[in-house]
């Protein structure tokens, strides 16, 4: 890659969308995702052993050095002991999986419950899921195999740390890495899973394949409302800022907020590494892009190169600004956040937990960007640390330096 083609990889974009839907969430998006599925998602999940809502902390002493009122900050470092809300999505689509199976095999209407009680594991065994990751897909994948009995195969790409791989394969997964970027693990899964008669069980939804994201991105929903219930006596935010690889964490929690609080109109804000803008080019194409990614990002589970399809339905009507940034601030926004600013708590932030605050506060930094977002000292930002240390070895290498 010469000097003219890095330098391009350096600059950070912003794409304001003129088509943002302004209005209450629309009924054709409820087939995409909804408070329906919301709610039985958290019938199910909320009775696993260990869950707990994570925490919602207020970082008062960062929000005062940037410039806004508070800054709401959910650590999804703790979920289910996973390391990242993808806890919440991969497992789940496992179980509904096992279930609708069971379901049509058996002809009778078959518990979740059961399932994980190991009443089926004759039948359960002999089914296998499989999936592309980035490693905390994967992850949760793997834990849903292993609640529901089924067999399980993960492909990873070139770049996926060994510390990733192992903990997938702790749970008993079958590991095969792939040569190339996420794309090309994907394309090989689908390939593989479509030989041998296995279920892909994917967050990323494409033509034909939608009913297990969005039964993912409903299990995302459930951190959406562990912060409205959070926020209860709190005010609401005014900018929530959503990092996104192929779309479906951004789009389950833009769905929930933009449902349940249409009036408040809250600024939603889409947060890309400049390495992998898929969502941005597919919002400056007005259509459904994919970016072919010739260079990894550090934010691992960010480097996605073709959008959601349902992701995408979502974000393209709901988004107010898109964002991409650079891989420059990560590390000392890390050991920030590990340290604790001033009276702040202490808090362990993977690389992709640290985006959001990444672009916030190049948005502060910028005063186009800050008129454009409408961003004041009256303004409560939501970010998200969806992912604690899920490698702890590289999480060690960049706090300690």
């Amino acid at each position: 890659m010469d000097s003219l083609e890095s330098q391009k990889y350096k600059l950070s974009e912003h794409f304001q969308n003129e088509r943002k839907n302004l209005g209450a969430y629309p009924e054709h998006l409820k087939n995409a995702l909804s408070f329906k599925d919301t709610e039985e998602a958290l019938k199910e999940i909320t009775k696993w052993q260990g869950y707990e809502p994570t925490k919602l902390y207020s970082l008062s002493s960062l929000a005062r050095e940037i410039g806004i009122h508070n800054i709401y900050y959910k650590d999804e470092g703790t979920r289910f002991n996973l390391g990242s809300f993808k806890a919440l999505g991969g497992a789940y689509g496992v179980l509904k999986f096992i279930q609708n199976k069971l379901k049509k095999e058996l002809s009778k209407k078959i518990s979740i419950s059961d399932i994980r009680e190991g009443k089926f594991i004759e039948l359960t065994k002999k089914y296998t899921v499989v999936t592309a990751t980035d490693g905390n897909h994967g992850r949760s994948v793997a834990y849903g195999a292993n609640l529901s009995g089924c067999k399980c195969q993960i492909y990873i790409h070139a770049a996926v740390s060994e510390g990733r791989q192992k903990a997938m394969e702790e749970f008993g997964a079958k590991v095969i890495r792939v040569a190339g970027n996420y794309d090309e693990s994907l394309r090989i899964c689908i390939e593989e899973a479509n030989k041998n008669n296995w279920q892909i069980i994917s967050d990323t939804s494409y033509e034909g394949y939608t009913q297990y994201p969005r039964y993912i991105m409903a299990g995302y929903t459930i951190l959406a409302h562990e912060i409205a219930n959070q926020l209860t006596e709190k005010d609401l935010p005014t900018h929530i800022f959503l990092q996104a690889g192929v779309g479906g964490f951004a789009a389950a929690i833009m769905a929930y907020f933009w449902e349940k609080y249409s009036e408040k109109n809250i600024k939603f804000i889409i947060v890309e590494p400049t390495l992998a803008p898929c969502l941005i080019e597919s919002a400056k194409a007005n259509e459904l892009t994919v970016f072919d990614i010739q260079k990894e990002t550090m934010m691992a589970g960010l480097s996605c190169g073709e959008p959601s399809l349902l992701a995408w339905k979502i974000l393209d009507e709901g988004t107010d600004h898109f964002m991409t940034i650079t891989d420059d601030r990560v590390p000392d926004l890390m050991r920030m956040l590990a340290k604790g600013k001033d009276n702040d708590p202490s808090i362990e932030a993977g690389e992709c937990s640290v985006s959001g605050l990444a672009a916030l506060i190049e948005v502060k930094n910028n005063d186009t960007m800050v008129k454009k977002l409408n961003l004041n000292d009256n303004s409560r930002v939501l970010l998200f640390g969806t992912e604690g240390a899920t490698d702890p070895d590289i999480y060690k290498e960049i706090i300690n330096v």
